[in-house]
């Protein structure tokens, strides 16, 4: 019980005194700015090449997937013929 007692005194210690490391992101200004800049681009473009392939195909899975949902549709809304 002793054991436990220290320890927790050990672990509120090092937590309330510990200090903060305060770290400069050098990448957040340049993305800042990049997405930022007003060249006619749309912001889910900007990041480049990666980002117009996401685009792409989600564009092609959301088309494919609603004409596959509507050809669905059509198929269940006629009856099939019973011979």
């Amino acid at each position: 019980m002793r054991n436990l007692l220290a320890l927790r005194q050990i672990a509120q210690r090092t937590i309330s005194t510990a200090s903060r490391r305060q770290f400069e992101n050098k990448k957040v200004p340049e993305k800042q700015k990049l997405f930022q800049e007003d060249n006619g681009i749309p912001v889910y473009l900007k990041g480049g090449v990666a980002d117009a392939l996401l685009y792409r195909a989600t564009m092609m899975l959301t088309v494919g997937e609603t004409a596959y949902a509507i050809y669905q549709l059509a198929m269940a809304s006629f009856p099939k013929k019973q011979d």
